[in-house]
C-alpha cells in the first residue's frame, strides 16, 4: 500500500490533461453554495444511481460544460478532440435515427456547438430532451470505444494503474487548496492472493465483478469534511457519469435532497448511527462497520502509447477504481473490535475454506 499522511513528504505525479479543476476556485470551498449540477452529482454518487436515468442536466455556464467534457477526457481547445466528439455525435445520431427510429431536432443533431450540448440538456425548451438523449448515447458509445481500444493496447494493467495513481496523488494538493484537511490518503492494488480469495468467496466467480483491483482511500479529519472532499473529487478526477450504478455502499452519511443553495458541508452529514447492519452489503463486515465506498471508471488518455494512431481516433481507455472516503473518528472505530480488518479477513478465509471443503449434499432416500 502506498500512503500519504498529512505532514509527510509527498511526491506528486502529473495531472492528465483530462482534468479541469482550478484549485483557486472557491466554488469548491467548504462554505460556498453549491450549483445545482454539483449537488445532483454528489447525490448520484451517494445513491449509486445511473446517469442514464436522468432526464436533464443542471449546467448553467459554459465553464461548467467544459468541465464535464474535460473530466471525460476531452480537451475543449484541442482540434483533434473536437473532431473525435463530432464523430461520436454523428454515430450517436445514427443509432437514434436508424435503430431506435427517433427524430432528433436538426439543431441538436448537427447545428449546435458541441460544447453547448450540456447547456441545452439543462434548459426548459423542446431541445432539452433531444440533447439529453443524445448525450446519454454518446456516453455509452464512448465507453464501448474505450473498451475496444483497451484490447488493442500493448500496455499492462499495472502500467495503466500507475498512470491513474500518479494523477490521483496530486488530489492531496487540490483538497488542501480547497480547505479540506486530510488525515490520510493511500492507495493499493489487490494482490494475486486477494483476487483468488475474492473470486472464491463470491457466489459467481467472475473476475469482471472485482471492482477493487485499484483502490484509493481518503480519511478526512472531521465528519463535516466528507461533503467538501466528495465535491473536490468530482471536480478534479471523477466524472459523475461514470460512477458505477449500484456499487455505492453508504452506511456513513445522509444526503439532504432538499438543500438547494447549501454548501457541500451542509448537504452531506454523518448519520448518528448506521441504519442497519445490512447497509454495508458485505456479509463479512461487522454490523457496526461504517463506510462510504463507491466505484468509478476513470478515463485515461493514451495518445502517446498509440503508434501510427489517427489524430481523430479514440484515445481514451478507462480504469475501474474503488474509492473509500471516511472521517478519522469513524476510521478509528472501524479498526476496533469485530470491525477490525484482521477479523474481516479471518471471516472471509473461513468462508472460502468452507466452500472449498464442503461435501455435496445427499438427497433423501439415497
Amino acid at each position: 500500500m502506498s500512503r500519504y499522511r498529512e505532514g509527510s513528504a509527498h511526491r506528486s505525479g502529473a495531472f492528465p490533461r483530462t482534468a479541469a479543476f482550478n484549485a483557486t476556485d472557491r466554488e469548491v470551498g467548504q462554505q460556498a453554495e453549491l450549483p445545482d449540477q454539483d449537488r445532483h452529482e454528489i447525490g448520484l454518487l451517494l445513491r449509486g444511481e445511473s446517469v442514464i436515468d436522468w432526464h436533464r442536466l443542471y449546467v448553467e455556464t459554459p465553464e461548467q460544460a467544459r468541465r464535464l467534457f474535460a473530466l471525460n477526457g476531452f480537451d475543449p481547445d484541442d482540434v483533434n478532440d473536437r473532431e473525435r466528439l463530432t464523430k461520436l455525435r454523428q454515430r450517436s445520431i445514427s443509432y437514434l435515427v436508424n435503430t431506435l427510429k427517433l427524430r432528433i431536432s436538426d439543431y441538436v443533431a448537427t447545428e449546435a456547438p458541441l460544447w453547448e450540448l450540456p447547456l441545452l440538456a439543462s434548459r426548459s425548451n423542446r431541445d432539452q430532451r433531444f440533447a439529453c438523449v443524445l448525450l446519454k448515447v454518446m456516453h455509452i458509445i464512448y465507453h464501448l470505444d474505450a473498451r475496444e481500444l483497451r484490447t488493442q493496447l500493448a500496455i499492462s494493467d499495472s502500467d495503466l494503474f500507475g498512470l491513474v495513481e500518479a494523477s490521483m496523488a496530486e488530489l492531496v494538493d487540490e483538497l488542501r487548496s480547497a480547505g479540506v484537511p486530510l488525515a490520510e490518503f493511500s492507495w493499493s492494488r489487490k494482490t494475486h492472493d486477494s483476487l483468488v480469495t475474492k473470486l472464491l468467496v463470491k457466489p459467481t466467480t467472475r473476475a469482471a465483478r472485482v471492482f477493487d483491483r485499484l483502490r484509493f482511500r481518503l480519511v478526512v479529519q472531521e465528519p463535516h469534511d466528507l461533503g467538501p472532499a466528495l465535491h473536490v473529487m468530482l471536480h478534479r478526477c471523477i466524472p459523475f457519469n461514470y460512477v458505477i450504478p449500484g456499487q455505492t455502499v453508504n452506511s456513513l452519511v445522509a444526503f439532504d435532497d432538499t438543500g438547494k443553495g447549501s454548501s457541500a458541508r451542509d448537504l452531506v452529514q454523518v448519520r448518528a448511527v448506521a441504519p442497519n447492519a445490512a447497509a454495508t452489503e458485505n456479509e463479512f463486515s461487522a454490523g457496526n462497520f461504517r463506510v462510504l465506498n463507491f466505484v468509478a471508471d476513470l478515463p485515461v488518455r493514451v495518445d502517446d502509447l498509440l503508434p501510427d494512431h489517427r489524430p481523430d481516433a479514440p484515445s481514451t481507455v478507462f480504469v475501474l477504481s474503488e474509492f473509500q472516503v471516511i472521517d478519522e473518528a469513524t476510521n478509528a472505530a472501524n479498526d476496533e473490535g469485530p470491525s477490525a480488518h484482521a477479523l474481516y479477513k479471518s471471516r472471509q478465509h473461513a468462508r472460502v475454506r468452507e466452500r472449498l471443503l464442503r461435501a455435496p449434499s445427499t438427497s433423501k432416500g439415497e
